[in-house]
């Protein structure tokens, strides 16, 4: 039995992965970074702490992980405000308050800084709709870890096998998974090149879900 739904955030609810993308090369630009696009697919899911902390060992950047990441997210904000094409996910508002009608409550579990989190639910007033707002930047280590997922649940007050998670990584499916709970994984146009194979169900849009199916979920 399904008694709460923890959203992912990027690629599930909105798609602000474009503007994380542009943020991040400009940001490796001015550090003189040569990143691929491969390389750059196995960060997503992660934090930007966790991403920042990576780069540092990897190609010995002198600059402090905090002055890497107050520095990607001026570039970010920048982005984020001046962008007047940004919308919620096809699908996603409709699935949002048919779970808020039917009683379900709603949980967010995303890699997102605090900040980029309150950016997104103030300007699309999503507040009102869920519980509990869980950010990577308060853990260590990133999904795959299941850390998030298992605080969401606790915040929730709901064991983990019977919360289902809607992702849209392979990095946050495996999160899920090592929580123990129901995963849906939701392959869009904005996943593309993650391998969901491992979430219970894969979705195309989120109108393929209800909250009469969630509910009758064993």
């Amino acid at each position: 039995m399904i008694r709460t739904v923890i959203f992912d955030m990027d690629g599930v609810l909105v798609d602000t992965e474009p503007l994380h993308h542009d943020a991040f090369f400009r940001h490796f630009a001015e550090l003189g970074i040569a990143m691929t696009r491969e390389e750059y697919a196995t960060f997503l899911g992660s934090s930007t702490r966790n991403v920042y902390q990576q780069l540092k060992a990897q190609f010995g950047l002198r600059e402090e992980v905090e002055t890497l990441i107050h520095r990607k997210r001026e570039l970010f904000g920048t982005s984020f405000d001046a962008s007047t094409e940004l919308d919620l996910l096809p699908g996603a508002r409709p699935l949002i308050e048919d779970l808020h009608r039917a009683g379900v409550p709603l949980q967010l579990a995303s890699s997102a800084s605090k900040e980029t989190i309150a950016r997104v639910f103030t300007r699309f007033e999503l507040y009102p709709y869920f519980d509990n707002l869980v950010s990577g930047e308060d853990f260590p280590q990133s999904k795959p870890n299941p850390a998030i997922f298992l605080h969401a649940a606790q915040l929730a007050g709901i064991p983990p096998h019977e919360c289902l998670v809607i992702e849209d990584s392979a990095n946050g499916v495996t999160a899920a998974k090592a929580a123990g709970m129901y995963c849906v994984g939701y392959s869009s146009e904005h996943s593309e090149g993650q391998d969901l194979h491992h979430a219970d169900q894969v979705v195309s849009h989120l109108s393929q879900l209800s909250a009469a199916q969630i509910l009758a979920l064993e």
